[in-house]
């Protein structure tokens, strides 16, 4: 049985809508990245990098969330779509996701709440650049339902994960100026998916506090010789 290790995550969340979309048994481990779990020798040899999602089936280790999403989605043939004009686009959106979003959102998120000092130009740069990369996929999702056209795919699941968590960076009502992604939202919220991740979710406590030990294990470059 496939393996999960998981943390309540952007990331880890959208391989856990692929997971329950396609129905497939696997076993969760929570990695609780607030306590240092993730600098284990035992998950630092699933995943080097020490960041969670990881997936471990038989004996094929994948980590990084879209290298789980684009693994689980060939090896199912399912949700990546089969004509090369709507996997181009497929590809092209999940990688939008993977080197825009995601990152930008990750630097805004830090700079907002986990940063020790203040720093507007931080703040600034990366809350413009997660509106502009929202302003971009709203212009998509004006155009048709799902990123790769009329066929859902790993890239709708990679946008959620970061979509579902915009109220951390821009506070309530985060996604009004971006109509077309509120409706892609309330488009994702109906599946079925969707919502046992979230049950998964909340199956699992992790540590919330901010503390020394929690700076120390999710900044370690940050820690004074």
């Amino acid at each position: 049985m496939m393996k999960f290790y998981f943390h309540a995550t952007p990331n880890s969340m959208k391989v856990a809508i692929l997971l329950h979309e396609l129905q497939v048994p696997f076993d969760v481990t929570a990695i609780d990245i607030f306590k240092g779990e993730q600098h284990s020798a035992e998950f630092r040899a699933i995943n080097p990098n020490a960041k969670v999602p990881a997936l471990v089936d038989g004996d094929v280790t994948v980590f990084d969330s879209h290298a789980i999403l684009l693994y689980l989605g060939e090896k199912h043939g399912r949700f990546i779509p089969a004509t090369a004009v709507k996997k181009a686009a497929m590809l092209s959106w999940l990688q939008l996701a993977a080197t825009g979003l995601s990152p930008f959102s990750g630097q805004a998120v830090h700079f907002l709440h986990y940063a020790p000092e203040d720093l507007p130009y931080a703040k600034n740069r990366y809350l413009k650049e997660v509106g502009r990369h929202y302003h971009v996929i709203d212009d998509r999702l004006a155009q048709s339902q799902w990123l790769a056209g009329d066929e859902y795919s790993i890239a709708d699941m990679a946008l959620w994960g970061w979509a579902a968590s915009a109220a951390y960076i821009f506070g309530d009502n985060a996604l009004q100026p971006y109509p077309h992604v509120e409706r892609f939202m309330r488009d994702m919220a109906e599946r079925r998916a969707v919502q046992q991740a979230l049950a998964m979710k909340q199956q699992h406590a992790f540590k919330a506090e901010l503390d020394d030990e929690t700076r120390k294990a999710l900044f370690p470059q940050n820690v004074a010789a």
